[in-house]
């Protein structure tokens, strides 16, 4: 008898929990969580193309002492104003295009307290950081899309009156990740949240809450404190379970163990359940809601506790179109995981990158299921390992952030990588290193290596990668980048065979009320885009291992790459709802199919 191959929302196999816990990211997990207060708000910015600041050292923000005295920057008179958070891009003018350094600045209140730590946490900068305060260079970050912090307690002014500077860089480089070309605008600045945290001096610094594997009212539980010692007890609870189970920690300041919760519900795609978890220690006491559910593939289907789920999906950037700039706010979550929701979908691809834990906590508390990527995009360095050093530590702060969301289904660790054998190894390492940190979800990658092979009659691939992940996901763009070699229906796919195969990128461009031939492509009409749509379609409904479908893409985004002066004017225009917000014709046909397949429709 065959039997499924079942994941729990387990995040870290305790046998490889210090993966994170010892040599991580040094994340508080559950930031938003804790006692804090925010830095959001206007900071003074200076604009660096020839990168002076350094040589000038702006950052420690000095005034004139004499009558001879004086520095050619200054954070106060008539200095530029940006939100935080916010990129520098959609907020002048003369920054739209900007690739640089911008130095930001704001003074803050704080003060050492004796048993406490003050901890400074950034939800994203993008792309290079480096933090300054009250003149000490004191942290570093590189990547625009995955948390980073750094304890100040021992840098706070001891009158209370603080200068915070960071020196943000979004300047493309062939090391990078993403590396020089990349098809979405390359937004610059504070782009997330900035909180200072107050933590105990002893303080629950991480922790993990999921089911037991092969259970559905287990919970299995792992603490870990912000200082080794042995022997601190710690309860883990779920007060409206009455559940409750005291572990002791171990010389490492680790304690693990489990405990029954009795009529525990598990959360679903479209019935989400969410539960306060209590985790207290003698001097600390965290509060998050947390889901449970199972995961898991049979064959080529994918399962969520225990039944197959078609995964009807969209992806969408990290944009409001409408305002031209990042998505940084609850209220621009709001916009975005309404809209998704509104097309039908119970799952979301946050291509290409992990995106704010506004999206992502909302998509959970409306019971929307996640794929989340890191932006190992086309054109990596594959040959350094410097680059694959940065792509693991990447996947490694995303993963932290997120373990706790049970509505994570998917790790991905690349989009449309050419087969090499520099990158097989790139990627493998990559797999290895998800797999080692969390064991409960399903790793994949998109590939668009695909063709139609007209000896054997269908579309496949040669790839060496596929073999290793749990669930295969292919972008292919047939009737935009590539002809129809015969009528839709008629097409056959071999790829990936015995795997549950995702089409995770498809679709054409449509300029939002342009009328035309549904035809032509060249008329960027939506009657094109609808009939394309409805052509894909078709020919998905006969890959024999279909397990869901992922449009690209839900918004018209901002990109460099597109040209046509008409048409796109700067906007990749493949968004089944344009840039001021208006639905698309190939919009209901997405929704209608949607809605069939969620009633059933084979």
């Amino acid at each position: 008898m065959k039997f499924p191959r079942i994941f729990t929302l387990s995040v870290l196999l305790s046998l490889l929990a210090p993966a994170i816990a010892a040599g991580g990211p040094g994340l508080t997990v559950n930031a938003y969580g804790r006692s804090h207060v925010s830095l959001n708000g206007k900071w003074s910015a200076i604009p660096d193309l020839y990168d002076q600041g350094r040589r000038m050292e702006v950052y420690k923000n000095r005034t004139p002492q004499g009558n001879t005295d004086f520095y050619e920057y200054s954070f106060d008179t008539g200095c530029l104003r940006l939100d935080v958070p916010g990129d520098w891009n959609s907020q002048t003018p003369e920054l739209k295009y900007y690739e640089g350094t911008v130095w930001y600045a704001r003074p803050f209140e704080a003060r050492a307290i004796p048993g406490r730590r003050s901890v400074l946490h950034f939800a994203g900068v993008s792309y290079r950081a480096t933090v300054y305060l009250n003149g000490n260079e004191i942290a570093s970050h590189e990547g625009s899309f995955t948390p980073f912090e750094v304890d100040v307690t021992d840098f706070l002014s001891s009158d209370g009156k603080n200068f915070l500077v960071v020196e943000a860089n979004n300047r493309r480089t062939p090391d990078a990740i993403p590396a020089e070309s990349f098809d979405w605008w390359n937004y610059g600045g504070i782009t997330r949240d900035v909180l200072l945290l107050d933590l105990p001096e002893r303080h629950v610094s991480d922790y993990t809450v999921r089911l037991a594997p092969g259970t559905s009212d287990i919970v299995e539980a792992e603490v870990v404190l912000s200082k080794p010692e042995g022997g601190v007890p710690v309860d883990v609870a779920i007060p409206s379970l009455k559940s409750k189970v005291t572990l002791t920690t171990d010389a490492d300041g680790r304690a693990t163990g489990r405990f029954r919760a009795k009529g525990l519900k598990l959360w679903a795609p479209g019935a989400p359940v969410l539960y306060d978890v209590v985790v207290a220690s003698p001097a600390d006491t965290v509060t998050e809601r947390i889901g449970f559910r199972t995961l898991g593939v049979d064959g080529t289907k994918i399962l969520v506790n225990g039944r197959p789920e078609f995964m009807r999906s969209i992806s969408f950037h990290e944009e409001i179109p409408q305002r031209r700039g990042r998505a940084c706010t609850m209220q621009d979550a709001v916009q975005l995981v309404g809209e998704a929701e509104a097309l039908g979908v119970n799952m979301i691809r946050t291509a290409h990158y992990p995106q704010n834990e506004h999206i992502v906590r909302l998509a959970e508390e409306r019971g929307i299921l996640l794929w989340e990527e890191i932006p190992v995009w086309q054109g990596i360095s594959f040959t350094d390992s410097a680059t694959l050093a940065k792509a693991q530590r990447m996947m490694t702060e995303m993963i932290t952030r997120d373990k706790n969301r049970c509505a994570v289904a998917f790790w991905s660790v690349a989009n449309e990588t050419r087969p090499s054998p520099e990158r097989d190894r790139f990627v493998k390492a990559l797999i290895d290193t998800v797999r080692a940190l969390d064991s409960s979800r399903l790793v994949t990658a998109a590939f668009d290596n695909i063709g139609y092979d007209k000896k054997s009659g269908t579309f496949t691939g040669a790839d060496n990668i596929p073999s290793l992940l749990d669930v295969v996901a292919v972008n292919k763009y047939m009737g935009w980048y590539a002809p129809w070699p015969l009528d839709p229906e008629k097409c056959v796919w071999d790829f990936a065979s015995g795997k549950p195969l995702l089409i995770s990128e498809f679709g054409g461009e449509a300029l939002y009320g342009q009328s035309g031939s549904e035809d032509i492509a060249s008329s960027w009409s939506e009657e094109y885009q609808e009939r394309l749509y409805r052509d894909n379609l078709a020919m998905m409904s006969r890959i024999p291992n279909l397990a869901g479908i992922s449009p690209w893409v839900l918004y018209d985004f901002r990109s460099p790459f597109r040209f046509h002066p008409l048409n796109q004017e700067g906007w990749n225009r493949k968004g089944l709802v344009g840039d001021r917000g208006d639905r698309k014709k190939a919009w209901h046909v997405m929704h209608d199919f949607y809605m069939s397949k969620k009633n059933g429709a084979q």
